[in-house]
């Protein structure tokens, strides 16, 4: 099959309507001594054909949102509008033929691959559950169709995982992620465990697919640097809530929250003029997520907290057009 044949056939509809939308989501986890907050209250919406980048240190909750949006995680409460229907109200059966518009691609590509099957075997995995075509010969053809799309040799179709780099295994999870023709696919720090210059190869690869086959990404990643050069706009997540949101050029130009700021501050500088440029370095105790009381989630670590920011949780607002952020530094009469 030619490589146009396997462009995803997208609905007739405008490109940056929303694809995909979640209200009031959340996903607490019931521990030995409370609810462990991992997403609270999160609210996104993401246009067709965009990439949403979603940022935060390590157990911020990023990939628990992804899952629970997928529904790999089932939501404690909240709504997920997939083409403006909710999900969450699903049977199993509707999210059977669900997880054909919606994939993820795991950060892991060893650990999320069957290792006692073939990279053919792997790709064409998901065609066979679903019983996409008559038998396993048709689905294997496809599988290695797809191999020639994501840019991986034919001659790897019949060699085990274990036999192949890191680049060339999350290649293989990428024609898996794309095997089902999905509209909308998880990014879940999918470069993350490769070296920097796979990384650069793995993006670019990501963002040509994303044009050719009119894709909407989320793109979970603790790295700026990465979700600068592949987002369109970016959220970034601290201890399961949304504290910034905007475009990523606003985002880059102008970050208001403190958390984000220090973010930025430890990106990587290569220009050796500012090599004795002072970090802005994040110091205190990380508050609990389990039974978290109201307030700012930030505040034990940030420089500039005020009284009303241990006691008053900052509501979410709109600072300029598109941007939004949850701090008390811009609330009305405060800061």
């Amino acid at each position: 099959m030619a490589r146009e044949h396997l462009l995803h056939e997208t609905p007739l509809v405008e490109p940056g309507t929303p694809l995909l939308e979640t209200r009031g989501l959340k996903k607490y986890f019931r521990v030995g001594s409370g609810l462990l907050h991992a997403v609270d209250d999160v609210n996104i919406t993401i246009p067709r054909q965009k990439t949403l980048g979603v940022v935060g240190e390590s157990g911020c909750g990023k990939s628990t949102l992804g899952r629970t949006i997928l529904r790999l995680l089932e939501p404690t409460e909240g709504e997920v509008l997939f083409n403006g229907d909710n999900i969450v109200a699903y049977t199993k059966k509707q999210m059977l033929k669900m997880r054909r518009q919606m994939q993820i691609i795991f950060q892991d590509p060893y650990s999320s691959i069957n290792p006692r099957m073939s990279v053919v075997e792997i790709i064409a995995e998901y065609l066979i559950v679903h019983k996409i075509y008559p038998n396993r010969k048709q689905a294997f053809q496809r599988a290695a169709e797809l191999m020639d799309f994501v840019g991986l040799a034919r001659r790897y179709a019949t060699v085990y995982p274990h036999e192949l780099d890191g680049g060339r295994r999350q290649r293989i999870g990428i024609a898996r992620a794309l095997s089902l023709n999905p509209e909308f696919i998880v990014c879940d720090e999918p470069v993350s465990a490769l070296d920097v210059s796979i990384q650069a190869q793995i993006l670019n690869l990501l963002m040509d697919i994303q044009e050719e086959r009119g894709l909407t990404y989320m793109f979970i990643t603790h790295d700026l640097s990465v979700v600068k050069h592949i987002s369109d706009e970016i959220m970034v997540m601290y201890l399961g809530q949304s504290v910034e949101h905007a475009t990523s050029e606003e985002l880059f130009e102008n970050p208001l929250h403190p958390y984000t700021k220090a973010l930025f501050s430890a990106i990587p500088e290569p220009n050796l003029s500012k090599r004795g440029q002072e970090l802005s370095i994040i110091r205190g105790e990380v508050t609990s997520p389990i039974n978290p009381e109201e307030g700012c989630r930030f505040a034990s670590r940030c420089e500039q907290v005020m009284d009303i920011c241990r006691s008053v949780t900052p509501p979410y607002i709109q600072q300029g057009e598109g941007h939004h952020v949850a701090c008390h530094l811009y609330t009305e009469g405060e800061g």
